[in-house]
């Protein structure tokens, strides 16, 4: 769908030939390629963000470092800002966290063998104009876009009279604190953006996430909730034990769990179907996916368990929040004649921005995409607007934001150039509006 009915002005055709040609391709490589070939676990990011503010020191964007521990920190490098009272400020962000086993003795609960020997997850690669490899994607491509692009502007001497804070943060992939899994290197959003925007010394009057979405803009979210389901069964010593032809008359909760996956799994088309949410902003469908399975201790034989826990995560959209959700699924553990419980072990919500809020942005980044070749800006596919992105924790604090990037997978160089100008470009346009509307 057609965002806008924005169109180029001259002044606006000047200026983006002017980023585009102040952008250097062999530069931009090189940087993706040195910033996506650092190991960047999640929970282990701080060897990139160092990077990242060692080239914003180096670029003269006075970067700061802003972190709840010290070995996972935001950081904030600035541009602009020369008309005190003037313009509007916008930030950029994208994450240093890449998805990806962890290389530790819990793979194995994940993972083939083979899975985690791939080169893919570490690996950032540049082959036949082509980029590769999960740094890449998801998120130090589009990192290295905005960096490049922040580069653009000083280059070419573009003064803005707003800031402009370009950004780089830890924890958006995750992990959670779940269970025993806790200490620092388990949080998530609390460390990242959300602390950027809390504790960072910023105040945005705009967003982008910077990730990839196939050059389409989406101002909504879901959020997720990882729901613990416990049955509870019978410990049977095992020279006793008969098994009956139904499962679900199986006194141990490690079989009985099979006929508790098929409620859930009925239950979860239903409530994608019936929870789906579409605005001007986009469209969020909400899944839902089995997480893990928990049950009995396999070093002590001889008599099962009487307990089996099934983790879901349940996606919600903005319009959602996690009550009648547990109330669902505990409905549904009674209906199947199960003996458990339900616990939400954690919750974040989904945010939209509101419509006439974002129109600045949207306009602007519509005028940034007239100036490539790609035509007319659309709303980003489902996929992006049905998923947690970092620019949900902008909107939660009314900050209008939205994600936009280039291709999602195996970008081109082309795809990062036009991606860099059109932030650049968007930069200009909003950190020297003084309007509503651009």
């Amino acid at each position: 769908m057609k965002l806008t009915n924005v169109e180029l002005t001259e002044q606006d055709k000047a200026m983006f030939q002017l980023i585009r040609a102040h952008i250097d391709p062999q530069e931009l490589i090189d940087v993706l390629l040195e910033l996506g070939n650092i190991r960047s676990l999640a929970g282990y990011e701080k060897e990139a963000g160092e990077y990242v503010y060692n080239w914003m020191k180096k670029e003269g964007f006075t970067p700061r470092k802003v972190g709840m521990v010290e070995e996972r920190f935001n950081v904030i490098g600035t541009y602009g800002g020369e008309a005190p009272g003037e313009g509007k400020n916008l930030l950029l962000t994208s994450h240093l966290d890449t998805e990806s086993p962890q290389y530790n003795e819990r793979d194995a609960w994940r993972y083939r063998p083979e899975t985690v020997e791939r080169s893919e997850w570490l690996e950032a690669a540049f082959r036949d104009g082509i980029f590769s490899g999960r740094p890449v994607e998801n998120d130090r491509g589009p990192m290295t876009c905005t960096l490049m692009a922040a580069k653009a502007l000083k280059a070419a001497g573009i003064s803005l009279k707003g800031k402009l804070y370009i950004t780089a943060c830890p924890g958006e992939i995750g992990p959670e604190q779940v269970e025993e899994f806790r200490g620092s290197q388990y949080l998530g959003k609390e460390l990242g953006a959300q602390y950027l925007l809390s504790h960072g010394g910023v105040a945005p009057d705009y967003a982008i996430a910077a990730e990839g979405t196939d050059f389409g803009m989406t101002w909504l979210s879901c959020g997720h909730a990882l729901i613990r389901i416990d049955l509870y069964g019978e410990e049977i010593f095992t020279p006793m034990i008969s098994h009956p032809l139904s499962l679900g008359d199986h006194p141990s909760p490690l079989v009985q769990v099979a006929v508790l996956i098929d409620h859930i799994q009925r239950w979860a088309r239903q409530y994608e179907q019936e929870n789906s949410y579409e605005s001007a902003g986009g469209c969020s469908i909400p899944k839902v996916q089995l997480s893990a399975i928990r049950g009995g201790d396999p070093h002590i034989m001889g008599a099962g368990s009487e307990v089996c826990s099934v983790y879901i995560e349940v996606n919600l959209t903005a319009q959602q929040t996690i009550a009648p959700i547990q109330r669902q699924l505990e409905v549904l553990l009674s209906q199947a004649g199960m003996q458990g419980q339900v616990l939400p072990l954690v919750y974040r919500n989904g945010y939209e921005a509101r419509d006439e809020h974002i129109m600045p942005l949207v306009e602007a980044i519509s005028a940034g995409t007239l100036g490539t070749d790609r035509g007319e800006l659309l709303l980003a596919h489902h996929a992006y607007s049905s998923m947690w992105r970092d620019h949900n924790v902008f909107n939660m604090y009314r900050i209008p934001a939205a994600t936009f990037g280039p291709s999602r997978f195996q970008p081109s160089l082309d795809d990062m150039l036009d991606a860099t100008a059109i932030y650049a470009f968007t930069a200009w346009k909003i950190c020297n509006s003084e309007e509503e509307n651009l």
